[in-house]
């Protein structure tokens, strides 16, 4: 840890009602999937959640990663004792402490998704202690987070991929998103089934994971046209700027670039920004350093007049999504969704295409089901 931030945060004078961070403790649950699920690049058959919680003044406070289990040793030998026994109510010096803790061992990948779910507790953790629903703590600029349906895997056959996104239009849900770019011959005929599936209202959406060039992705772009694709989700990597910005400037006006869910620090996500890389910009809590620099990261989108929106892990974002002046639309990503349902009491079902929080419970309004998760627990 940062030498000079430790002197600054144990010479605070603590007074004896002021409630300091215990028992900070992480845990990881492997959950298989229904079906192998794969997308443009990669492919598995579990997902793991790695979930913290902490307690402070009689309340306790949770929050998750979808990470390696190994984040689990990082919270736990690193994280935890860089924050016990400080006050809980200042997040901003704390996100910094635990930041600066993982310094050298590279802010970024499990060591930053480590960082993203101890502060995503402690946000959970203040808004209970301060008897709030996290978002009416943070101050609201919509009462609701617009969600659009997330899946459609390259495993996935015909019948699969309609019934899937299928099921998302009849449901209400006016934007949904299909995996791309492990086989880019059958993408056209692919992208068609979906189409047929959804109807012509519905938006569709498209997620190559990186898996094409750029002259790939635009001949792609141009050949998913017919099919009235709007939104190309890293049709390269998310870390090649000059080719988005490329791909952006070429393709047709209705169709917007997606990218950012790979980023690990508000630099990154300026960065994009700055080259003009994207249409939207995209950034995920539970790896962006948790809920205060997913907040730096929207306030970043919203100077720049680029839309916003979250990336997975529904639950987790839906409180912070809601004080975002420039939010756009979340992703509710189906194993995330299927996971938290298992996991978690007090998760929300869309209604009219969006997830409502509920305002009668504090902090992120989520209880962890110990005893249903314990067969899966790492």
């Amino acid at each position: 840890m940062n030498p000079a931030l430790t002197h600054i945060l144990r010479s605070k004078k603590v007074d004896q009602e002021e409630p300091v961070i215990r028992n900070l403790i992480a845990s990881a649950y492997t959950i298989p999937t229904e079906t192998p699920e794969s997308d443009g690049t990669i492919k598995w058959n579990n997902t793991t959640l790695v979930l913290v919680e902490l307690e402070a003044g009689g309340k306790q406070g949770i929050g998750y990663s979808y990470t390696s289990p190994a984040a689990v040793s990082v919270i736990n030998g690193m994280l935890a004792p860089c924050i016990t026994g400080m006050p809980a109510m200042d997040i901003p010096a704390l996100n910094n402490a635990l930041v600066a803790a993982v310094r050298n061992d590279g802010p970024a990948g499990i060591a930053m998704m480590a960082v993203s779910a101890v502060d995503n507790a402690l946000w959970d953790l203040k808004a209970k202690l301060l008897a709030l629903p996290l978002c009416t703590l943070l101050g609201m600029a919509r009462k609701s987070m617009r969600v659009y349906g997330s899946g459609g895997f390259t495993a996935y056959d015909k019948k699969q991929l309609q019934q899937q996104l299928g099921g998302w239009a009849e449901a209400g849900i006016a934007e949904v998103k299909m995996k791309i770019g492990r086989d880019p011959g059958k993408d056209q005929e692919r992208v068609k089934q979906a189409r047929e599936a959804i109807g012509e209202t519905t938006d569709l959406f498209v997620d190559a994971n990186g898996g094409y060039t750029v002259k790939q992705a635009l001949e792609k772009a141009r050949q998913f046209a017919e099919s009235r694709v709007s939104w190309y989700e890293e049709p390269v990597a998310s870390s090649d700027l000059a080719g988005l910005r490329f791909i952006r400037n070429h393709v047709a006006p209705p169709v917007q670039v997606a990218a950012g869910e790979y980023g690990y620090s508000p630099f990154y996500f300026k960065e994009m920004l700055q080259a003009e890389a994207v249409d939207v910009l995209q950034a995920d809590a539970t790896r962006c350093g948790g809920i205060t620099r997913f907040l730096q990261v929207a306030s970043l989108a919203f100077a720049s007049q680029v839309p916003f929106s979250s990336h997975c892990a529904p639950a987790q974002h839906l409180h912070a999504a809601l004080a975002v002046p420039a939010f756009y639309t979340a992703e509710y990503f189906y194993d995330h969704v299927r996971i938290e349902s298992m996991l978690f009491d007090g998760v929300a079902a869309p209604r009219g295409g969006a997830l409502f929080p509920d305002l009668s419970s504090p902090g992120i309004g989520l209880r962890f089901k110990h005893a249903d998760a314990e067969p899966y627990k790492v």
